[in-house]
């Protein structure tokens, strides 16, 4: 499980050297600012969710913290998200979902998350439960020593054991589908 799920479309390196002149075009100063990337991946100022989440992606490659991305971190964002194998997303993912950076997940840092992409995937209708549900399930079946925290251990497995857990927890609401439709739009 997961390898071949990891992906919608496979994205070709012509694709992503497009992606970097659009960076380059867009970004001739070499720093990409948030509502930049928001303009690149094609999220509409009117979806606040979509908004949200793109905001929390758009931190977790910001590794410097600059509130830019400079193009390193930028290609290194675009291989992740395009090309990325299933445990380099899911180590993401984990760091994306641990807002306080301690090593562990409690239950406030992944309802927030799931709260994002439960809006989400509702206008889509691809979600029956509620977010504390999905919260409650989620650290049923990954809190292994139900300590209350999960930590990056317990997330890769719990992923890899359960495809439930993986689609909740790796974070895909079609980023790389976002990408790939907007690649060679002209902002």
């Amino acid at each position: 499980m997961g390898q071949e799920e990891s992906h919608i479309e496979e994205v070709d390196l012509a694709q992503i050297q497009e992606l970097c002149i659009i960076f380059m075009k867009e970004c001739p100063s070499g720093a990409l600012h948030l509502h930049e990337f928001k303009k690149i991946f094609g999220v509409p100022s009117s979806s606040e969710e979509e908004s949200m989440y793109i905001e929390t992606i758009f931190r977790s490659f910001d590794t410097n913290q600059d509130n830019a991305l400079d193009f390193m971190e930028y290609v290194a964002a675009l291989h992740l998200v395009l090309r990325g194998n299933l445990e380099d997303r899911l180590k993401w993912s984990f760091k994306i979902y641990d807002k306080d950076r301690n090593g562990k997940l409690d239950r406030h840092e992944v309802k927030k998350i799931i709260q994002i992409m439960y809006k989400i995937k509702l206008q889509s209708g691809e979600i029956q439960m509620t977010p504390n549900e999905v919260c409650d399930r989620i650290f049923e079946l990954v809190d292994l020593n139900h300590d209350g925290q999960i930590s990056l251990t317990e997330f890769m497995e719990g992923a890899q054991r359960d495809e439930w857990v993986m689609n909740m927890l790796k974070l895909d609401v079609n980023a790389t589908g976002w990408v790939i439709q907007n690649c060679g739009r002209t902002p």
